[in-house]
């Protein structure tokens, strides 16, 4: 006797295709490359001791400080601009320092869209950071109030604006060196010595001292814009918009192999 053979169609199950890392996860990835280290933490825990110690300063030497609310603030903003370009420099150092750019480059093939996650996350740092030395600075206000001493209320909504354009800029900073270099050690040294250098050099130059010196972001902190702008504009060129370009570009174009 024959069997009857039945045969079954077989659907096949739809394909999917896989689309693009959607842009707030890369940013969320940069984010904790960022800070979920224990040397970001480290560095994050002594970015906020730095700032909280130099705020002691207005506090315990009145007289070489004026007591304003303003001066307060840019005494914060100066203890932020030291270490926390830094964690921007290791973020944007990490994949070439630490060997990950393959597996980085491999999930993402499009290097733009990790640069631009890369600069979005040290944004979001940046303005972490200047809400965390705006809290820093209303603790140091409290406690000069506290100790009875008269303080002028001279905060302005240019102060605030420039006080957090100041805290960006220098994270900014940070970024377009690591950008350029890809090198951790490298970039943190530069971004200490190249200031240092040109400042010495400001010493003999006005060129050097009024268009490209890091002190004329103090204009910005001191919300002194009038006449400035710019010297502003040539600093920020010369010391964000033109590195950070290049970095991108030899990001682009680097082996990872």
């Amino acid at each position: 006797m024959t069997i009857p053979l039945r045969t079954h169609a077989i659907e096949a199950a739809p394909s999917s295709t896989l689309g693009p890392i959607p842009f707030p996860r890369l940013v969320r990835v940069e984010w904790a490359k960022a800070t979920d280290t224990r040397a970001a933490r480290w560095l994050l825990a002594l970015v906020a001791l730095s700032t909280a110690a130099m705020m002691l300063a207005p506090i315990l030497a009145p007289t070489r400080f004026d007591q304003t609310y303003a001066s307060y603030l840019e005494v914060a903003a100066v203890a932020l601009a030291i270490l926390l370009p830094v964690v921007a420099i290791l973020m944007l150092t990490g994949e070439w320092s630490q060997r990950s750019a393959f597996t980085t480059f491999t999930q993402e093939p499009r290097r733009l869209r990790v640069v631009n996650a890369k600069l979005a996350a040290s944004l979001i740092l940046g303005g972490g950071g200047a809400v965390f030395g705006g809290a820093v600075a209303a603790a140091g206000l409290g406690l000069a109030s506290a100790s009875g001493r008269a303080l002028e209320a001279n905060l302005t909504v240019g102060a605030i604006t420039g006080y957090l354009i100041f805290v960006l800029l220098n994270v900014l900073a940070g970024v377009a060196l690591g950008a350029l270099l890809q090198s951790s050690a490298t970039a943190i040294a530069a971004s200490f010595a190249l200031p240092a250098a040109l400042a010495v050099i400001g010493t003999a130059s006005t060129l050097v001292a009024d268009w490209i010196d890091m002190s004329t972001w103090n204009w910005v902190l001191e919300n002194q814009w009038g006449g400035h702008l710019p010297q502003i504009s040539v600093s920020v060129l010369f010391w964000v918009a033109v590195p950070l370009a290049a970095g991108v570009v030899r990001t682009i174009r680097r082996d990872v192999a």
